[in-house]
């Protein structure tokens, strides 16, 4: 039998950050990141840079290198509360302007206010958008259903550092997936004067061999191309039209598949 239970490298768990709105604190936050080897996702407003506290728009090619950069509107409305055609515009013109200063597609978003109804769902497929986090915490390790209603683990006030342990500890049942998804603001360190809490997780959680460290997007990117894996009938034989490496496991064995390889058995 075929699962689909192990992610890049094979492993089995991940962890992932994914933080809002761009502020000058932003800049701790990621030193911290690299520090430990943890990566994320940083979701922006195009049009507030450099006011309020925020970053600058000439920082986000660097600041963020080896980070994901993230749409999160161009001015931060209720995407739900305006017309359609302003939420549109929203969207495209925070992917255009991110995409200039970083250099890649984005495809990324959050949801400002975690906000959002069928209607905003809609217009984000319409723009390219692959996924959008909310802020309906889960408090588990499991993973999205729909990329577009993406709901993580917790908050970081949420007891992270718990939730840490609980799932190192989980670590030991090599049977068991795990996606542990923290999100917040790198300012509410500032404004609760608590830079320990991340600055204690990320050491705690980092250098493990048996998490991979991803962004948002790597995510996405990676369990779309293990869902889009071409599997014959009697599971002898599998194409992986994607450019991506996939993991699976079949009958227990490790199985990897390279981007465009047809493996038989």
């Amino acid at each position: 039998m075929i699962k689909f239970d192990r992610f890049k490298d094979g492993k089995r768990n991940i962890l992932t950050m994914s933080y809002d709105d761009g502020p000058d604190a932003d800049r701790r936050l990621v030193e911290i990141f690299n520090k430990y080897g943890i990566r994320g996702s940083f979701h922006l407003n195009s049009g507030l840079f450099g006011n309020n506290g925020k970053i600058t728009a000439g920082e986000v090619g660097t600041l963020y290198k080896n980070h994901e950069v993230s749409c999160h509107t161009v001015t931060h409305p209720f995407l739900e509360r305006i017309p359609t055609v302003n939420a549109i515009k929203e969207v495209m013109q925070d992917r255009e302007n991110l995409e200039k200063l970083c250099g890649y597609p984005v495809r990324g978003m959050s949801y400002p206010y975690g906000t959002y109804d069928d209607n905003v769902i809609e217009i984000l497929r319409l723009c390219g958008i692959k996924y959008c986090r909310s802020t309906q915490s889960t408090g588990g390790f499991g993973f999205p259903k729909n990329f577009l209603t993406w709901t993580p683990t917790c908050h970081h006030n949420n007891d992270i550092m718990e939730k840490g342990k609980t799932f190192v500890d989980n670590l030991k049942f090599n049977w068991r997936t795990q996606l542990f998804y923290v999100w917040g603001h790198s300012y509410e360190f500032n404004n609760q004067n608590n830079w320990n809490v991340i600055e204690d997780f990320c050491e705690f959680m980092g250098g493990r061999d048996e998490i991979w460290y991803a962004t948002n997007i790597e995510i996405y990117d990676y369990i779309t191309a293990q869902r889009n894996l071409q599997i014959s009938a009697d599971e002898s034989i599998i194409f992986n039209p994607s450019v991506l490496t996939v993991w699976i496991e079949k009958d227990g064995e490790l199985i990897e598949i390279p981007g465009g390889a047809t493996i038989k058995f």
